[in-house]
């Protein structure tokens, strides 16, 4: 039987160089980018109700998350699950370096730092008490596509692991189309046989459909046994109505608009002209490269070139924006666009692995390692921006509820579990908004604007777990009837004097603006 150490010594001269950088490197680069938020109770609105959550979020599709997310518990500890989130984070790099063919080190470290920095994760990190069982979901993602293209039944193995990165979060399906979409150009750039790269292309479209279908079956068993179905939040039902009730022309036209603008107009790819600088550098020295490797190579004589490359720029924004193509309803957030990282790291890859097949290709690989460099550098300066935010957020909200539960308490007829009745939106003529990093933050979605309140439950649950108050907030059914009254319109709004009264037994709070 084997030691422990004879164990570790057989795994050690199995892990290759190139793993062991990506994963340092994206380590080292998270934790210097999110280490603020790791190291600080920092909650967004979200995160007041799920500071202990089981995560069973299975009417969200989301069957296999609450297992994803027992590791650090179920309790929000942002270090541990930041720590568990970065440290998955880098085996996907690990991975993804191997499935790219990727040995250049300086290509390795940047799109470790790429992977760790890009605006979409500080998002993620925003709802930190997921964000562990989301980063195994990328790991998983990554995975799929490496088991299909190493192994000749690995779509085997690998759609099980699409089928648990699905179970987590439907949304990096996208990470697993692109980088398939990836591996089959990888595949057809190679010397061989055209039915040769048809069938290895095959492999990935089985990989696909089996995982997806084995999400699916999961699904529906684990939704029969617990007896229940799937919510309408974010559209989840949709998932195989079709484009639910739109035209398929005007759903797949709102996905190719939808590309475009996040793309050239989203604030996330770059953020000032230095960073647009950068970014137009990376795209061109590649461009540069690929049109010498056309020359080169002698693909433009090649007609199935020509088709190759027209079929792949008509699929990348339909794999990139397919969660619209299957929720056509949803609300497309930040985090759930974190796939977009992936162009930039195979751009770097494509660089570093062919720039020494063209003359002056260590010029490009300069230009695109500097250009690369910057966009990381960047990225962590516009995550901290939105850190920086969420914590002011927190202090606002603090000294707002502390205000609030004063006046609360000091109300004639006030009492320990009195119903409480309030909208929880907070005005914006009484307190003006004071956000001054929007120009950076305005498409971060939990790390922008400038409280954490937006309803009753929210204040419910601030007041619980920050000040130790005990509310009894009615459900906003509860404001039907009053909120349309001639009394509740003719009050003031928090701090207002009449701000607060009690009628017929329920304190009704008006936060909102007077005139709504």
């Amino acid at each position: 039987m084997l030691t422990p150490t004879d164990f570790f010594q057989i795994i050690k001269g199995k892990v290759k160089r190139q793993w062991i950088l990506a994963f340092c490197s994206t380590v080292t680069v998270g934790l210097l980018v999110h280490m603020p938020v790791m190291l600080s109770d920092i909650p967004n609105h979200d995160g007041l109700a799920s500071m202990y959550f089981d995560q069973n979020m299975i009417t969200s599709g989301r069957w296999f998350l609450t297992v994803a997310c027992g590791f650090s518990s179920y309790y929000t500890l942002p270090w541990l699950i930041g720590l568990l989130g970065i440290l998955y984070l880098g085996l996907a790099s690990a991975a993804l370096t191997e499935l790219l063919e990727v040995d250049s080190g300086w290509a390795i470290v940047l799109n470790g730092g790429l992977l760790a920095a890009f605006p979409a994760l500080a998002s993620t990190f925003a709802y930190v008490f997921t964000l562990d069982g989301y980063m195994l979901a990328v790991l998983l993602a990554v995975l799929a596509v490496l088991l299909t293209k190493k192994y000749r039944r690995g779509f085997l193995p690998g759609a099980v692991c699409l089928a648990l990165s699905l179970g987590i979060y439907q949304a990096y399906l996208a990470f697993a189309m692109i980088l398939s979409l990836f591996a089959v150009l990888m595949l057809f750039a190679e010397e061989g046989k055209v039915s040769e790269k048809v069938r290895g292309a095959l492999r990935y479209l089985c990989m696909g459909a089996l995982g997806s279908a084995l999400y699916y079956i999961m699904l529906r068993l684990l939704l029969l046994i617990q007896g229940k179905e799937l919510a309408s939040y974010q559209g989840i039902n949709e998932m195989t109505s079709g484009t639910a009730g739109r035209g398929l022309w005007e759903v797949i036209g709102g996905l190719y608009r939808d590309f475009a603008a996040f793309t050239l107009k989203g604030n996330v790819l770059y953020q000032n002209w230095i960073s647009f600088g950068a970014l137009c550098l990376l795209l061109l020295a590649s461009a540069i490269l690929a049109l010498a490797l056309v020359y080169c190579r002698k693909w433009w004589k090649n007609p199935q070139f020509f088709a190759i490359m027209v079929v792949a720029a008509v699929l990348m924004p339909v794999v990139t924006n397919v969660i619209l193509l299957v929720s056509p309803g949803v609300t497309y957030h930040l985090l759930m666009r974190y796939q977009w990282v992936l162009y930039l790291i195979g751009l770097t890859s494509f660089v570093s692995r062919q720039s020494g097949r063209v003359r002056k290709g260590a010029v490009l690989e300069w230009a695109a390692a500097i250009a690369v460099f910057v966009l990381v550098f960047f990225y962590g300066v516009a995550d901290n921006i939105g850190y920086t935010n969420l914590q002011r957020r927190y202090e606002k909200t603090y000294a707002y509820c502390v205000r609030l539960l004063d006046r609360i308490e000091q109300t004639e007829g006030y009492y320990q579990g009195i119903p409480i009745a309030m909208i929880g939106v907070v005005g914006n003529e009484q307190f003006p908004a004071t956000d001054i990093t929007l120009s950076a933050t305005s498409n971060m979605i939990g790390l922008n604007g400038d409280f954490l309140l937006y309803t009753g439950a929210n204040y419910r649950a601030f007041m619980e777990h920050y000040l130790g108050a005990t509310l009894n907030i009615l459900p906003p059914e509860a404001m039907s009837e009053m909120y349309y009254s001639e009394e509740y319109t003719a009050m003031d709004s928090f701090p207002g004097e009449d701000s607060i009264r009690i009628i017929d037994g329920i304190m009704y709070i008006k936060t909102e603006n007077v005139g709504r």
